[in-house]
C-alpha cells in the first residue's frame, strides 16, 4: 500500500514537473523559431518521435522487471525490441509510397490511435509469448511516422533552416527517450512492467487528437512554408490549391521564402548536376520499385543511410541494456541509475539543439558541405569520448565522459536528416525516408540481439574475472555486468566506422544537390525545362539519364 502511494505521488509529481516543462520548452521553441503556429507545428511533429522513443526506451529500462516476472534473459529483452523493428520495416516501404501520394494527417494520426492500443494489449499480455505477439502488432504502425514527418517537415519549413527544425523535432525523440528510461521505469519498479505499457499508451491518443484538430494538411513541394511570425495553421485555400496544381504541370514553382540555401549556394558555386540523376518526368509519377532504385542510386544518400543505420544500431543496443549496465557497472539502485540515464538525455539534447543551429548558421556563411562533416566528426568523437566512460568504474569522472558521448551520438541526426532533403526531389521524401528506414529498422532491430547475445557469449567466457562489488541494490549478475562492458567496447567500432564512411559524401553532396533540383524543374512541365542554373540546359542532357 505505501509503495502504491508513493508511485501515485511521483506521478503527480511527474505530471507537474512535465506541465511545468512543457510550458517552457513551449515558450523557449516560440521564441526562437519565429512564433506560435510554427512551434505548434515542432511540439506536435516532436511528440510523434518521441512515442516511439519512449517505447524503445521502456523495454530496457523495465528489463529488471520484466527478466524476473517472466523469467527470461539479455536476448529475450533484445528479441522485444527487435520485432518491433523489423516489422516496421517491413510496413516502412508501402507506407512511404502513401505518404508520397495521399493525405498525411490522416494517416499519421490513425496510426497513433493503433500505436496506442497496440501498447495497451502489451500491458495485458500474460507471459512472454503474448507480450512478443503485442510487439509485433505495435511494429506494424510505428512505420508512418519517420515518412510522414520528414516529409510533413519538408513542405513546412526551408532548406536554410531545416537543421535548426530538425533539431527541436528530434529533441521531442530524446525527451520521449528520457520519459520511457526515468518514468517507465520508476512506474515498473513501483508497481509492475504492465502498468507502465498501459500508461505509455494514453498520451498517443491526446497527439492524435491534437495533430488531426490542429495541423492541416500542407501543398507539397515547400508551398506551404510557414513565415516566420505566424500564429495560425490555416489549411490551404481551394485557390491555393489550384494554383498549386498548375504550377506543378505548367509552370515555375512559388519562390521559396524559406531560402532553399544549399541549392544557392550550389548555384553560385557552378556546380553541375550528374546527368544520370537528373529526372526527366514528375518525381511523384515513379513506381515504387523505380523511385527506390533511384533514391539509393543518390552517391551521398547511399552513405547517410549506411552511416546513420549504423549509428542507430550502437545507439539502439547502448540504450536497450543502459540501465542494467549503469546498475551493475557502478553498483547502485534504479534511482541512482535513472539520474546517470538523465544526464546522458540531457547530453543528447543538449548536443541535438546546439549541432543543429551550428550547421545552419555555418551553411548561412557559404560551407556548403557542413551537414555532411560535421555528423562525421561526432561520430569519430563519441566514439574516443564513451571508452573512458565505459572503462571506468567511478561515477565520477566517467558519467562526464558518457554525457560527452551522448551529445556526439545524437548530434548527428539533424544535420543529416535537413542534408537528405537538400538531395533528394520532393517529391520522393517520403520513400527516401522510408527506404533509409527499412535500412536503420534492421539496423536497429538486430543491435539488442547483438548486444544482447554477444554479451552473454562473454559473461560465459569470463564468469569469474569480475572485480564488480556485491551489487546490494539489485540483483544485476557480475557477469552481466561485465559481459555488457566488453560489448559495448567492442562494438564502439561501428561508430568509427560510420563516422569515415560519412567522410566519402563530402565529395558528392554539392553535385547531389543540383541534381535534386533539375530533376524538380524538369518534372513541373516544358516551360521549367531551361535547366540548373549551375549546369548544362536540360535539353542537352542525354536521353535516358533518368534513373
Amino acid at each position: 500500500m505505501a509503495a502504491r502511494d508513493a508511485a501515485a505521488g511521483a506521478a503527480r509529481l511527474t505530471w507537474r514537473a512535465t506541465r511545468w516543462a512543457e510550458g517552457r520548452v513551449r515558450g523557449q521553441v516560440v521564441k526562437r523559431v519565429g512564433g506560435p503556429a510554427r512551434a505548434r507545428v515542432i511540439m506536435l511533429f516532436g511528440g510523434v518521435l518521441a512515442l516511439s522513443g519512449a517505447d524503445s526506451a521502456a523495454v530496457g529500462a523495465m528489463a529488471p522487471q520484466l527478466e524476473r516476472a517472466l523469467n527470461i534473459g539479455n536476448t529475450e529483452i533484445g528479441l522485444l525490441s527487435s520485432v518491433t523493428l523489423v516489422v516496421g520495416a517491413v510496413f516502412t516501404i508501402p507506407v512511404g509510397l502513401l505518404v508520397d501520394r495521399v493525405h498525411r494527417m490522416p494517416l499519421l494520426t490513425a496510426s497513433i490511435i493503433l500505436w496506442s492500443a497496440a501498447s495497451i494489449l502489451g500491458g495485458l499480455a500474460g507471459d512472454y509469448f503474448d507480450l512478443l505477439i503485442a510487439r509485433l502488432l505495435l511494429g506494424a504502425v510505428i512505420a508512418t511516422a519517420g515518412p510522414a514527418i520528414a516529409s510533413l517537415t519538408g513542405d513546412y519549413f526551408g532548406a536554410g533552416e531545416r537543421g535548426r527544425v530538425w533539431a527541436y523535432i528530434l529533441g521531442g525523440e530524446i525527451a520521449g527517450t528520457a520519459v520511457g528510461f526515468i518514468v517507465m521505469g520508476s512506474i515498473a519498479s513501483a508497481l509492475s512492467w504492465r502498468a507502465s505499457f498501459i500508461v505509455l499508451a494514453i498520451p498517443g491518443l491526446f497527439l492524435a487528437r491534437s495533430l488531426y484538430r490542429t495541423v492541416p494538411e500542407p501543398l507539397r513541394g515547400g508551398q506551404s512554408h510557414l513565415a516566420p511570425g505566424a500564429v495560425e495553421l490555416r489549411p490551404p485555400s481551394p485557390d491555393q490549391m489550384v494554383a498549386a496544381a498548375r504550377a506543378a504541370e505548367f509552370e515555375q514553382p512559388p519562390p521559396d521564402e524559406g531560402g532553399e540555401m544549399a541549392r544557392e549556394w550550389a548555384r553560385r558555386r557552378g556546380v553541375k548536376p550528374d546527368p544520370r540523376l537528373v529526372l526527366d518526368v514528375d518525381p511523384r509519377s515513379l513506381s515504387l520499385a523505380a523511385s527506390i532504385r533511384y533514391i539509393l542510386s543518390i552517391p551521398t544518400n547511399l552513405w547517410m543511410i549506411i552511416s546513420s543505420s549504423v549509428g542507430y544500431f550502437y545507439f539502439q543496443g547502448l540504450s536497450t541494456f543502459a540501465l542494467l549496465f549503469v546498475r551493475g557497472h557502478y553498483d547502485i539502485g534504479q534511482a541512482g541509475a535513472e539520474l546517470v540515464l538523465a544526464l546522458l538525455v540531457g547530453g543528447a539534447m543538449v548536443g541535438t539543439l546546439v549541432v543543429g543551429r551550428l550547421t545552419d548558421i555555418l551553411l548561412s556563411r557559404g560551407y556548403l558541405e557542413v551537414r555532411v562533416w560535421i555528423p562525421a566528426i561526432c561520430y569519430l568523437g563519441a566514439a574516443l569520448l564513451l571508452i573512458p566512460g565505459l572503462v571506468s568504474r567511478h561515477e565520477t569522472p566517467a558519467v562526464w565522459f558518457d554525457v560527452g558521448g551522448a551529445a556526439l551520438l545524437s548530434a548527428a541526426n539533424p544535420p543529416l536528416n535537413a542534408a537528405r532533403l537538400d538531395i533528394v526531389p520532393a517529391g520522393l521524401w517520403g520513400r527516401a525516408e522510408s527506404t533509409r528506414t527499412v535500412v536503420r529498422s534492421l539496423a536497429q532491430a538486430l543491435s539488442p540481439v547483438v548486444f544482447g547475445g554477444l554479451s552473454v557469449l562473454i559473461a560465459g567466457i569470463f564468469p569469474a574475472q569480475t572485480p564488480i562489488g556485491t551489487h546490494p541494490h539489485g540483483v544485476i549478475n557480475p557477469s552481466e555486468t561485465r559481459g555488457l562492458e566488453v560489448t559495448f567496447l567492442v562494438l564502439l567500432v561501428t561508430l568509427a566506422a560510420a563516422g569515415l564512411v560519412l567522410l566519402r559524401a563530402r565529395r558528392t553532396y554539392a553535385p547531389d544537390i543540383a541534381a535534386a533540383a533539375a530533376s524538380e524543374q524538369a518534372g513541373r512541365g516544358p516551360r521549367d525545362r531551361q535547366g540548373w542554373s549551375g549546369g548544362p540546359p536540360l535539353e542537352d542532357i542525354p536521353e535516358g539519364s533518368s534513373a
